[in-house]
């Protein structure tokens, strides 16, 4: 049954865990000198922090908006995926440890529980 009561709430738990843990990382990129440095040490400009921001906010905004459209939740998790692999290896690129890498497939793993349970939350019947 599309719209199970189960999957909106584990679409919505997940959902917000997901937004909440992305927009930390929009003030840490933003406000903290130490992850600044990070980008630094991975090889990026210092402006690409500043454009990736500016995504993330709007992917946040889409994911969170129950009239957002479906098509367009569908990118939001695109990038968002996109966003958290180059993560994972650009870390292990510059030969990064665990402590540095898993928080993205932290991050990956809850993204993906809001990406199913949205899927089975809009399936048709």
């Amino acid at each position: 049954m599309p719209g199970s009561k189960r999957a909106k709430t584990v679409y919505w738990i997940s959902t917000i865990l997901f937004c909440l843990m992305m927009g930390f990382t929009v003030y840490a990129q933003l406000c903290l000198p130490q992850v600044a440095q990070v980008f630094s040490h991975l090889g990026f400009p210092s402006y690409f922090r500043i454009e990736l921001c500016w995504a993330k906010l709007a992917g946040l905004l889409v994911l969170i908006l129950p009239m957002a459209p479906p098509r367009l939740k569908e990118w939001a998790y695109a990038g968002f995926t996109i966003v958290l692999v180059s993560a994972l290896i650009a870390h292990l690129a510059v030969g990064d440890g665990p402590e540095a890498w898993s928080w993205s497939v932290g991050y990956l793993v809850l993204g993906a529980l809001s990406y199913i349970s949205f899927r089975k939350m809009t399936a048709p019947s």
